[in-house]
Formats: C-alpha cells, structure tokens, sequence
C-alpha cells in the first residue's frame, strides 16, 4: 500500500502536463465509409419476334431463262417465264382398216343354193373412237340370189381392236369371181376394198368359234 501511493502520485503529474488521464494515441484517420460495389449485371437484349412460327416456309420456285443479250448490260435482263401449260386438243377420229384374208367356196344346201364363196375379212378400229354398228357387206361381179351371211354386224368395236368376220355370196361353180367388202358404221361408209381374184385360203381359214369376237390389236 505504501508503495502503490506514490507510484498513482507519479502518474498523476504525468498526465496534468497536457490535462487528459489518458492519452490520445497517435493520429490515425477513420476510413471513410463507402456503400459496397455492386458487380453490374450485363444484361443482353433479346430481340422479340412477333408472329413466330415454326411452320416450314412454302417455297415457290420457276424456271427462268435469261437472253445471252443480257449478260454484260446494265438494263434489266429479259426473262422468259417457262411456266405456261401446253395445250393438246385432241380431234375425234373414225377410220376402220380392211384386209381380206382369203376366201374359198363350198356347197349351202342349207338355203337351196349351190356353190357359194366365203370371205373371211378382219376388220381393225384404227381411229381414236369407239365403232358402233359396224357392218361389213360382201359383193360377187357374178353374185345370184342374196345370201343370209352377205352382211355381218358388229355392235362395237373399240378403239385399237379388230374382229375377223366371215361373209357368204352365191357365186357361179367353179368360176373365178371378183369380189368387193364395203364397210359402214355410225358416221357413214368408209371404204370398199376389192379383189379381181380371192385367193383360197385353204386351211389357213380362221377358228369358227374366233369370228365376230374383237380381240387387242398386237402393237
């Protein structure tokens, strides 16, 4: 206790120098205050689309020709457009071809006759429309009473067909006889094709069960 006294004494004449107890400590200046740095967002625009749509694209495309007469100038080249459709009209044709195989003779008592002459013709649809009641008449230069099968008929032959028909004349024994076939249909007659001599056929002559049948035309 006796030592503490004057030890409080001593540090108290100290202190009255400059009349603060305790003493400032040497200058130090605060540090300002500043609010924290914010780190800037960066933002990037992002466009808007109006009217977006997933839908592919329809494009058009056309083919152009451009006039050699247009390279190298400087005024609009000549475009031809090769967009427009052609147009093919067809016109309606009736036309019928002839051919007479062949002919040969036999005897018809079935109708009191003697000898009379078979032709066989095949007749084609060569136009680009139906033949409806076609008719091919056979003729003999020395012909006697009319035969039943003189005429044979067809309803229709289509286009690109023929049909192979068998015609009957009596005719005079064992002469030669010139024949003609005529042949008419709707729309008119077409033509007669003639033979001053019918060559026999022979065994060459069509299938019976074959006739009046119209059958394609081999290309």
């Amino acid at each position: 206790m006796k030592k503490f006294f004057p030890l409080l004494l001593a540090a108290f004449l100290l202190t009255s120098c400059n009349g603060w107890f305790f003493q400032p400590s040497a200058y130090n200046p605060p540090t300002p205050f500043l609010p924290p740095t914010r780190t800037p967002s960066i933002v990037t625009a992002t466009p808007a689309v109006v009217g977006a749509s997933t839908a592919t694209p329809i494009v058009a495309t056309s083919t152009v020709t451009i006039t050699a007469s247009a390279i190298g100038s400087t005024n609009t080249p000549n475009v031809v457009s090769t967009d427009t459709p052609s147009l093919t009209v067809t016109v309606p044709v009736l036309a019928v071809g002839v051919e007479v195989l062949g002919c040969n003779t036999s005897i018809d008592v079935t109708h009191g006759m003697g000898e009379v002459t078979n032709a066989y013709v095949t007749l084609t649809n060569t136009g680009n429309m139906d033949l409806t009641n076609l008719k091919a008449t056979l003729f003999a230069l020395d012909e006697g009473r009319e035969h039943p099968d003189k005429t044979v008929g067809i309803a229709l032959l289509p286009g690109a067909q023929a049909v192979t028909v068998k015609l009957t004349v009596d005719s005079t024994y064992q002469a030669e006889t010139p024949i003609q076939v005529e042949v008419s249909a709707d729309g008119g007659l077409f033509q007669r094709v003639g033979q001053d001599s019918c060559r026999d056929i022979g065994i060459f002559a069509p299938d019976p069960g074959s006739l009046k049948t119209p059958v394609p035309v081999n290309p």
